[in-house]
């Protein structure tokens, strides 16, 4: 699929990440992959390392993104965070759109793992879409306090038009 088919909110969320040509990426989530496709399309020399506990969103993925598979830019597993074994020693970003884990639970052993693997400057970026705004102010509280105890800085930005909430979680 060409890159005119990601959605705006996928868009402005990897855009406001600054995907750099040699950055290390994970994606958590990749779901139907447009996510990757956005990420990939500004790596050169740097690698996305995509992840879904589910095999349609993984197998979606790798069929949407062959060329990127191919090209050694990207790598998709089938894991959830709370096993992963990252083949990247440091990443400098990591990507997560509409995933609960981060604000429905204490999630301490896998903020650890990102706190570990996350590059000093580097960053952590959830997103969810805030078609329900009076979901917007607990899922901000929650997964920011995940955050905050694991040892991030944490910010939130938010984009009117398609509704987003971006936290942003820097090392």
């Amino acid at each position: 699929m060409p890159i005119a088919t990601i959605p705006p909110r996928i868009k402005w969320a990897v855009d406001l990440m600054d995907v750099q040509p040699a950055d290390q990426v994970l994606e958590i989530g990749c779901g139907p992959g447009a996510g990757a496709e956005a990420i990939c399309s500004h790596l050169e020399t740097g690698k996305l390392f995509a992840i879904d506990r589910s095999e349609s969103g993984v197998d979606r993925t790798k069929r949407r993104n062959q060329k990127y598979v191919d090209a050694g830019r990207l790598v998709v597993r089938q894991i959830d965070l709370a096993t992963l074994r990252v083949p990247v020693k440091r990443l400098n970003k990591v990507f997560a759109f509409n995933v609960n884990l981060f604000w429905v639970r204490a999630c301490d052993d896998e903020i650890a793992l990102l706190h570990e693997r996350v590059v000093p400057g580097g960053a952590v970026y959830l997103f969810y879409d805030a078609v329900r705004p009076e979901l917007v102010p607990n899922i901000v509280k929650k997964a920011s306090e995940n955050l905050l105890r694991g040892g991030f800085r944490v910010s939130v930005v938010e984009q009117k038009a398609p509704p987003v909430i971006g936290i942003i979680a820097k090392r």
